[in-house]
């Protein structure tokens, strides 16, 4: 059997932009509660779910998204990933958290396999700032800093949900550094739309270009 029959491809934290053909998984707890529909309807009663969590309950379904906390488990064996991608998710990790999702996507991958990572550039937030000058935007856009709580049942959706803050920015170097750190071989800034990924198939090579940086690099 080839290799591109053994191997599989991988989408950590797809969100609603799962890849066709791909494994998909993501640690929404709208998929944690695909498997226990009475608990949905309790907290529909008690308003603790909104209306675009059970979309994405229902669009996970339909998706065949798997739940997975990456920085504990990526439910795949050693070596048996070709191409791993993520997009938009690091940032939500704080630096602790994207060190153990690094080790877990380098057991993963197989020898040579790619990991392909999108974040929010620090470096074009700042490059805004720089140009327009208005501070309140930039860190209103770094979605560092977010409102408290106001109530129980915010503070009970925080808890049930997660808050959808970043906890840490990068730029294409720091993310490269990052990269190499955790033993991955030639870290390199990618534009959107560039790969070295062979065949990336359904892949979105552009996926949010206006804000993002790309970087591969290699087990």
């Amino acid at each position: 059997m080839d290799r591109e029959k053994r191997l599989l491809r991988a989408n950590i934290g797809c969100g609603q932009t799962p890849t066709i053909g791909w494994r998909n998984f993501d640690n929404s707890f709208s998929i944690r509660l695909m498997k226990f529909p009475l608990v949905v309807k309790i907290l529909e009663m008690l308003h603790l779910l909104g209306k675009s969590q059970k979309e994405f309950i229902s669009f996970a379904k339909h998706n065949d998204i798997i739940w997975a906390n990456a920085t504990n488990h990526i439910p795949l064996p050693d070596n048996s990933v070709e191409v791993l991608y993520t997009s938009h998710m690091l940032e939500h990790l704080d630096i602790e958290e994207a060190k153990l999702f690094l080790r877990e996507s380098y057991r993963v991958l197989a020898p040579n396999g790619i990991i392909r990572i999108a974040v929010p550039d620090l470096r074009k937030l700042i490059n805004r700032y720089i140009t327009d000058g208005d501070s309140d935007k930039f860190i209103e856009n770094t979605y560092l800093a977010l409102p408290r709580s106001k109530n129980l049942v915010d503070r009970l959706k925080n808890l049930l949900i997660g808050a959808r803050h970043h906890h840490w920015m990068y730029d294409g170097p720091s993310l490269c550094r990052l990269l190499s750190a955790h033993g991955f071989k030639k870290p390199t800034i990618v534009q959107a739309g560039s790969t070295s990924i062979p065949n990336p198939e359904e892949l979105n090579l552009c996926e949010r270009a206006d804000d993002s940086v790309y970087a591969e690099a290699y087990k």
